[in-house]
């Protein structure tokens, strides 16, 4: 159970308060303008807007991107987004903890929010270390003295150790934002008490992490049945012995899949009643979709989609789930004809009335695109993050809130 204390203990009225988000968002490469601002509208919604009517004042952290890549911006644009969405002045200078910063820090009032430099401008904000070491940085070091307390709402960065998400716990009275508590709660549902029986639905391309976060959940007793598909499923299927074809083989083998079929065959050898495979797939020929039992693979044809029978045999357990957790679609929902096995499973598994976590982009993206977002209980915008607690991982943001300073807020 993850203890951290939240807004709801803290009266910030007139406090200086010090927030760590997630404005990382989808930049074109050309005009580095922000095309998606959904993460910056998440946290204005949520707790900037919350801190505002209470009469903080508000310092905003965030990143975008890394140095070096083409996502890499300043902050000035997501400053003005978040003034849109707030209906209210947003301040930004372009520095991140020096006198300019400071300055601007100092002169704010009750309900003022002030957005300051993208933190990885500055090299060392992505070091390694404790929160004690990381207390110690020219961040902390310039901008703790200032406030009054830390919230941290960055769960999407909460894997990572970085400066601005621990250094401040370790010197500042600490809370999670709305966003941060929010994920931790669902997570908390899920991992440790999960309504069962709960079912976990497992797709997508990235299959790195497959076999730890099914290993966790089986090995601890989260989930009553693992429903694969996508390139996940045909890698459980190489591990079974199923014959898939050269080109499917060739593909897993170039994404150095395969050196996690030894660990797959040990689980299925454990477990081999509740991971569930398709029974049927269909294939992309010439950009038609045909169907096969996988008992006529392999096939020269790659595997888009899960098929009917598997679709329905899947649809059976999923109704008699109490708790469902979705990570990844079932196939290349982006392509019409292969779309058949994701529409109808998230559509089933929105329309279930149980307690629902979906997480990962193409998750999202698959959901928005059906019209299904607002029928599922909670949606993760977490990436990485979500993936390592599924797996069992401490996070050190979490953890760094956990053991936060116990001085009572200025």
């Amino acid at each position: 159970m993850v203890h951290f204390k939240t807004l709801n203990d803290f009266n910030v009225k007139n406090k200086t308060v010090i927030v760590r988000v997630d404005f990382n968002s989808e930049v074109d490469s050309q005009t580095k303008i922000v095309t998606n601002g959904v993460r910056i509208c998440t946290h204005a919604q949520g707790t900037l807007k919350e801190l505002i009517e209470k009469g903080a004042k508000i310092v905003v952290l965030s990143h975008q991107g890394r140095k070096g890549d083409i996502d890499y911006t300043d902050l000035k644009q997501h400053a003005e987004i978040l003034e849109r969405i707030l209906k209210c002045p947003v301040k930004y200078v372009d520095d991140l903890f020096g006198e300019k910063a400071k300055n601007a820090v100092k002169q704010l009032q009750e309900g003022e929010i002030l957005v300051l430099e993208n933190v990885r401008s500055w090299p060392e904000e992505t070091q390694k270390g404790t929160p004690e070491q990381q207390s110690k940085t020219n961040l902390v070091q310039n901008l703790a003295p200032l406030a009054d307390l830390f919230v941290s709402d960055a769960f999407s960065v909460a894997h990572r150790d970085n400066v601005s998400m621990i250094g401040f716990t370790a010197v500042l009275p600490s809370a999670a934002g709305r966003i941060m508590e929010r994920e931790l709660t669902q997570l908390n549902k899920v991992l440790e008490n999960p309504q069962h029986p709960c079912i976990y639905v497992m797709g997508g391309a990235k299959a790195d992490d497959s076999l730890e976060i099914s290993k966790y959940f089986l090995n601890n007793n989260v989930a009553d049945n693992l429903l694969l598909g996508g390139i996940i499923s045909q890698l459980f299927m190489a591990a079974k012995g199923l014959s898939l074809g050269k080109g499917t083989m060739d593909f897993l083998a170039q994404k150095e899949l395969l050196k996690l079929i030894p660990g797959i065959q040990e689980l299925l050898t454990n477990y081999s009643d509740k991971v569930i495979l398709p029974v049927d797939v269909a294939l992309n020929v010439d950009g038609k979709r045909i169907e096969i039992p996988v008992s006529h693979l392999p096939s020269e044809y790659p595997i888009f989609d899960i098929g009917t029978k598997t679709v329905e045999k899947y649809v059976k357990i999923i109704s008699k789930a109490q708790s469902i957790v979705v990570s990844g679609p079932l196939g290349v929902y982006e392509n019409n004809n292969f779309c058949y096995g994701t529409k109808t499973i998230f559509e089933t598994i929105a329309n279930s009335k149980t307690s629902i976590l979906a997480g990962g982009g193409n998750t999202i993206a698959a959901l928005d695109k059906y019209g299904l977002t607002n029928k599922i209980s909670y949606i993760s915008t977490a990436g990485g993050a979500l993936v390592e607690a599924l797996m069992g991982k401490k996070l050190p943001g979490v953890v760094a809130l956990e053991t936060a300073t116990e001085t009572k807020i200025r």
